[in-house]
């Protein structure tokens, strides 16, 4: 497998670190294909992964969502063939890790587990300050800007004056 440097992009880019450490941690990872899943776009803000966990009941799996990060582990109780009956074992029952890189401000709506199938919903909510704004242009009449000894000196003579009214 080759591998990428990604250092004289850095270099030239500013806030895509994130997008490089990501680039270099897949490039880097093995290819576990275990458990399969599938990646959807339901809307422009929500997504939905789905993992076929056959065989596995909702009290041995995990799902962790830290910051950019969903974690979902599981762990089969042992003992499956404690009794010795099974002539065959095709059905992959191994524990198993699967990390999902999310991107800023989407967060874990709910978790569904049917037919053998994990569904996990996912929501991208970007907060106000965050989202686009219109600037509004000021006209073309000009302000002058005044010192802040100045404006100190006229809420002193304010506040003297009310002072004084009172």
């Amino acid at each position: 497998m080759r591998s990428f440097d990604f250092s004289p992009y850095r270099r030239s880019t500013v806030g895509f670190d994130r997008l490089f450490d990501f680039l270099e941690h897949a490039s880097g990872e093995q290819a576990d294909n275990y458990p399969p899943f599938d990646i959807e776009k339901l809307s422009d803000d929500s997504y939905r992964i789905t993992l076929a966990v056959a065989g596995f009941k909702q009290s041995e799996i995990d799902i962790t969502a830290r910051q950019n990060m969903l974690v979902v582990t599981g762990r089969k109780e042992e003992g499956r063939n404690k009794d010795g009956n099974y002539l065959h074992m095709g059905i992959a029952t191994r524990a198993f890790e699967r990390r999902f890189e999310l991107a800023d401000f989407v967060r874990v709506e709910d978790a569904e587990l049917r037919d053998g199938l994990l569904s996990i919903s996912l929501v991208r909510e970007i907060p106000e300050a965050m989202k686009p704004r219109k600037i509004a242009i000021n006209g073309g009449s000009s302000h002058t800007i005044e010192s802040a000894n100045e404006n100190r000196e006229e809420l002193q003579s304010e506040r003297q004056g009310e002072t004084e009214a009172a």
